[in-house]
């Protein structure tokens, strides 16, 4: 199997792996970003540039550097390469520009945003950005149009990751939006509004990395950071049934998929699951969500049995005759 250096750390990968999935089978802030990369689906990838790294040596066969910054996401590791992330300067001042470029049409929609505190780009942009705009001409801005029944969608705020394109590919028996137009006028969109109603299209809210895919259900409910997400689960003949449940007291706010700890969902769900399923008893409650302490999603929120009294009493409180499963 091929080794590779990333920042000065080597690790042994499986043959045909990127230098992206190498980043994070090592883990910390070497990881690159990316925006627009999801390894639960295909053709995804090469648009967002946020992941570009520099390669210092191609190969122990051919230790050449390569000329130009790569991305990481579709670059495949070769034995004895030698990548560069956050060592290096000008892979830093790159993302900082493809930063700028994301953030020029963007509004600073994050005080109404039901995103903000779980969004990709508020992170990118608080670690790479600049402190203002040098952009002087005027942003691109379109109407919010409901795509679906139970899906909103604030073009605005879209920085075309394509994700939400290929969930509707390869998860529903037929997509009905896509990327119209072309340029700085491209946009996410149907024909016909209110026409996203297959089943599993509700994933296009948890893939995308920022607030232009909303649950309408959940929109200006609460903030992310005054629920409490906990780990649920139904028999569903649909999906896994496997949730997060983000609550505020006794009440469902939204419901979503569960994320891994590269922010992707681990198992895509149902549209019942999502937005029919909004009731605390049709859940079993298992326990407390994961989440990073750096996350802003953490605060006054516990993970510790004894602290929260999650025993098996209290949990029978939770789940009135159901016994919640061991994960």
């Amino acid at each position: 199997m091929p080794k590779v250096t990333i920042d000065g750390i080597e690790i042994e990968v499986p043959e045909g792996t990127t230098i992206l999935n190498a980043a994070r089978m090592i883990g910390g802030k070497i990881v690159p970003p990316a925006m627009c990369y999801y390894s639960k689906l295909k053709k995804t990838g090469g648009y967002c540039r946020t992941c570009l790294v520099k390669v210092a040596a191609g190969s122990a066969k051919d230790p050449r550097p390569m000329p130009k910054l790569m991305v990481s996401c579709s670059t495949t590791v070769q034995d004895g390469m030698v990548v560069q992330n956050i060592t290096s300067p000008e892979v830093l001042e790159a993302r900082k520009g493809v930063v700028e470029f994301l953030l020029i049409n963007h509004p600073l929609d994050c005080p109404i945003c039901d995103q903000a505190g779980e969004c990709k780009l508020q992170d990118l942009g608080y670690e790479h950005g600049l402190e203002k705009t040098r952009y002087e001409f005027g942003r691109r801005t379109f109407e919010m149009v409901d795509i679906g029944d139970k899906i909103k969608l604030h073009m605005t705020r879209c920085i075309l990751c394509y994700r939400c394109v290929r969930v509707a590919e390869q998860l529903t028996d037929q997509r009905v939006h896509g990327v119209m137009n072309r340029g700085d006028v491209s946009e996410i969109t149907t024909y016909i509004q209110n026409v996203m109603d297959k089943d599993f299209s509700g994933n296009v809210i948890d893939v995308c990395p920022v607030g232009a895919l909303t649950d309408r259900t959940a929109r200006f409910r609460s903030r992310i950071w005054y629920t409490k997400p906990m780990d649920a689960h139904r028999d569903c003949k649909k999906c896994c049934g496997k949730t997060i449940l983000w609550m505020k007291g006794d009440e469902v706010i939204k419901v979503t998929a569960r994320f891994d700890k590269d922010n992707e969902v681990e198992n895509f769900i149902c549209n019942e699951c999502r937005f029919e399923k909004k009731k605390k008893e049709d859940w079993i409650i298992e326990k407390p969500t994961h989440i990073d302490r750096h996350s802003v999603i953490a605060q006054n929120h516990y993970e510790n049995v004894k602290q929260l009294k999650m025993g098996h009493t209290h949990l029978e409180q939770m789940n009135p005759g159901k016994t919640p499963e061991k994960q």
